[in-house]
């Protein structure tokens, strides 16, 4: 099907996107300032990072006092200069996560978190869903063409591509990481936070907001490349802990569609 404008939703599937603005969940992490001795030392005990949360309980608290979310069009911060190159490729997905257009070697796709799709589903998915919007929202389906948990991704092949620049790849993180994401459903929003650690084919970061909605939303690093896929929440409501996702060198090994050369830094 074409892409079509937003004022098209209110077919019975595109009320998705009014009526599901709800529970797959993450848990946001606020920016109060907290000791530096109370961020986990993740990557001392590899096992014990893989210990995740079941999905119903994913993401049933906030993290820290406040969201710390800025409408994309309205950013003005340290990562404006790549959100506003990369931000057209991020897209809702049912209404309840987010996904990034990427650049690969076979055709661009979306990738997402796993836990949001299962293999063969027909999502919906809309670009440019913001406030104050630079450019008309678009609609249209994909089909799900991989899907996984652990790593806990999935990949969706557009019927249309639509005319936006797709995310290159990295395995070199950031000081500083960015994600832009549509958490509960709502039009598009920025967060940044400080990298921790990555071990376990998994990336840490903190005083990164995620809420829900926010599963599947690329973790970017400061040249606008994706270094990661955001999946999960672990933080508790002082801000302490860290949230975390899997990283794009653990997921293009484990995918067929990806290939090595779809990662332009190591």
């Amino acid at each position: 099907m074409a892409l079509r404008p937003l004022e098209s939703f209110m077919s019975p599937r595109g009320r998705i996107l009014a009526g599901t603005f709800i529970l797959l969940g993450l848990t946001a992490c606020g920016k109060e300032e907290v000791p530096a001795d109370s961020h986990p030392v993740v990557c001392e005990s590899p096992a014990a990072s893989r210990v995740r949360q079941p999905p119903e309980v994913r993401g049933q608290t906030q993290c820290g006092p406040t969201e710390n979310f800025t409408p994309i069009n309205s950013y003005q911060g340290e990562f404006a200069d790549v959100a506003q190159t990369v931000e057209d490729a991020v897209v809702l997905i049912d209404g309840r996560c987010t996904g990034t257009l990427i650049e690969a070697s076979a055709g661009p796709v979306v990738v997402t978190a796993g836990h949001c799709a299962s293999l063969g589903d027909r999502p919906l998915l809309v670009f440019n869903f913001e406030d104050q919007s630079d450019g008309d929202p678009l609609i249209t389906e994909g089909t799900v063409i991989e899907q996984s948990l652990e790593p806990d991704y999935a990949l969706i092949q557009l019927d249309v591509i639509p005319q936006v620049a797709p995310v290159l790849l990295s395995a070199v993180p950031s000081e500083r990481l960015a994600i832009i994401q549509h958490p509960r459903g709502k039009p598009k929003v920025i967060a940044e936070g400080d990298y921790l650690d990555a071990c376990d084919s998994l990336v840490y970061y903190v005083d990164l907001d995620t809420l829900v909605g926010s599963s599947g939303a690329g973790v970017l690093n400061r040249q606008g490349h994706l270094v990661g896929v955001h999946t999960d929440g672990d933080c508790d409501a002082t801000g302490r802990g860290a949230n975390r996702g899997w990283t794009m060198e653990a997921i293009v090994a484990a995918s067929p569609y990806l290939v090595d050369a779809d990662i332009v830094a190591r």
